[in-house]
């Protein structure tokens, strides 16, 4: 994984997490790596993994079983997506509609683009 300038590498980890979830590369209560291991995948220090672990766990999308480790929750999925629309809705979305306004691009513009998009899948 490369990270990007922008953005603290814990919340990359993060977000990298909820995409493993979403694309169900890691399954609901599945057990997943844990923090020395993954640090070692993604070549960052443990402490950093530590905080996006913490992060996660505050959402309630992975669990700690004390000595076991830690695993996805089996609500992860839904909490994943409330989570993301809710920070693209106040981060994304604003940027998106002020560039559509912008560059004089209209909803319908946007809804045949993203149709032709799919067929081309």
């Amino acid at each position: 994984m490369e990270f990007r300038e922008k953005g603290s590498i814990y919340s990359q980890i993060a977000e990298y997490v909820c995409e493993q979830i979403l694309l169900k590369r890691w399954l609901l209560g599945e057990k997943i790596p844990s923090i020395r291991e993954f640090a070692a995948t993604m070549q960052v220090n443990a402490i950093t993994v530590q905080r996006a672990y913490d992060f996660l766990l505050q959402l309630d999308i992975i669990a700690n079983k004390r000595g076991i480790g830690y695993f996805v929750t089996t609500d992860a999925e839904e909490k994943v997506l409330a989570f993301r629309r809710a920070q693209f809705m106040e981060h994304d979305l604003p940027l998106f509609l002020k560039n559509l306004r912008l560059l004089r691009i209209d909803l319908d513009q946007v809804k045949a683009y993203s149709e032709n998009a799919q067929n081309n899948m």
